[in-house]
């Protein structure tokens, strides 16, 4: 049986998104993996931006080192992703059935955002007879692998969520998503610390959009030319979710879509993205799209993800999907910094031989309420998952 582990740490370092706590949660959970749980050090893949000579937590390393873990797999053995960064989320898409009603997404440090249909990805792709656990020490990190059932939390809407029709209601829920996003989010009563340092891990789509301005050099992104700016940015190194995103658009497009729903309609979200560009980097052939005929538009691109729900997959939260969890430190020090959740983890592990997932959430949950934080973490997971031991 081989125990595997990708340790993923964000802090930013030198931008308007920069944390303190994030690289320490990585080396605090490697120790513990390898004192407590026997795993091997050459077994364990970690990615820090604050060091030049480790693997850059990028969206493609991220996705390839996850991706590797998951192709080496064998049943019975144990998989392991620690992520400690900036989440974000964004509206679901027209006519998409989604657990939340957003795409939940972790930010890599060149913010080509890695989303919860990502993740469910990877967990479908793990071997009968084997686990991955996934901890997210992120802002609104609950329902990261989309499907996935919830078993603490109050993340997940009852029924689905009821996708608004055409992109003018998407813009319109982007933006007012934004405005919340700008606000600090959690408030974390700590007066009882002195010098406290205390920031929550949320990316505000504002400060994604101004990082993303930077990066093309254009002045005019917009709320809703998020999806298309990463592609352009990105490519085929963008998340499968964004390109059959901008597939979609670019079907709308040759198709006549969109031209009638003013501003806020396709033509609108790609704006002065170059639709030549875009379909030279999809390489897409006329002749195979005449072959095979674009279905209606919400048909195209909606996907249901209710059925083929998997198993292997648990997931352990920071928070629900509209909450922030914190980057902190008593003292202010950065060499003491860490995330709320992940120090939550580690003295509950450190304190007991053997914790099940849901033990671990419940206690974080009153340990994180003692300390005066608002955050709630949350497990996702099938049945027979719930009061499995944490890890293995």
């Amino acid at each position: 049986m081989a125990k595997r582990a990708v340790l993923i740490g964000c802090n930013y370092p030198g931008t308007k998104a920069e944390l303190k706590g994030c690289i320490n949660d990585v080396w605090r959970m490697h120790k513990c993996l390898i004192e407590k749980y026997g795993f091997s050090d050459e077994d364990i893949t970690v990615l820090i931006d604050t060091d030049r000579s480790y693997t850059q937590p990028t969206g493609k390393n991220i996705r390839c080192a996850i991706s590797k873990m998951v192709r080496l797999a064998q049943p019975g053995d144990v998989l392991f992703v620690h992520y400690s960064g900036h989440g974000t989320r964004l509206p679901a898409e027209i006519g998409e059935d989604d657990d939340t009603g957003y795409d939940e997404c972790i930010v890599p440090t060149d913010m080509n955002l890695i989303t919860d249909e990502d993740f469910r990805d990877f967990v479908k792709r793990v071997p009968k007879g084997c686990r991955i656990t996934i901890v997210s020490d992120s802002c609104h990190s609950g329902g990261l692998i989309e499907a996935a059932k919830e078993q603490i939390g109050d993340s997940t809407k009852e029924g689905g969520h009821n996708s608004s029709s055409g992109f003018k209601n998407l813009l319109n829920r982007t933006v007012e998503d934004t405005m919340k996003s700008r606000d600090i989010g959690e408030k974390h009563d700590l007066h009882h610390w002195d010098h406290s340092y205390v920031k929550n891990r949320s990316l505000p789509l504002s400060t994604l959009i101004e990082m993303l301005k930077l990066k093309t050099g254009k002045d005019d992104i917009e709320i809703g030319e998020l999806r298309p700016t990463l592609f352009y940015i990105f490519g085929e190194d963008a998340s499968p979710k964004v390109k059959n995103f901008v597939k979609f658009v670019l079907n709308k497009l040759k198709h006549g879509g969109g031209e009638n729903e003013g501003h806020g309609g396709i033509l609108g979200l790609v704006n002065n993205l170059a639709e030549g560009l875009l379909k030279h980097m999809l390489q897409i052939d006329d002749n195979e799209e005449n072959e095979n005929p674009v279905e209606p538009a919400e048909e195209a691109y909606a996907t249901s993800t209710k059925h083929n729900i998997v198993d292997s997959g648990i997931l352990l939260s920071g928070c629900q999907t509209d909450q922030t969890s914190a980057d902190a430190s008593p003292n202010g020090n950065s060499d003491e910094a860490y995330g709320a959740f992940s120090n939550a983890i580690q003295a509950i592990i450190t304190g007991k031989d053997v914790v099940t997932n849901r033990e671990l959430i419940l206690k974080a949950r009153k340990k994180l309420h003692r300390q005066g934080y608002t955050q709630k973490p949350g497990l996702y997971c099938s049945d027979n998952n719930v009061d499995a031991p944490f890890i293995c």
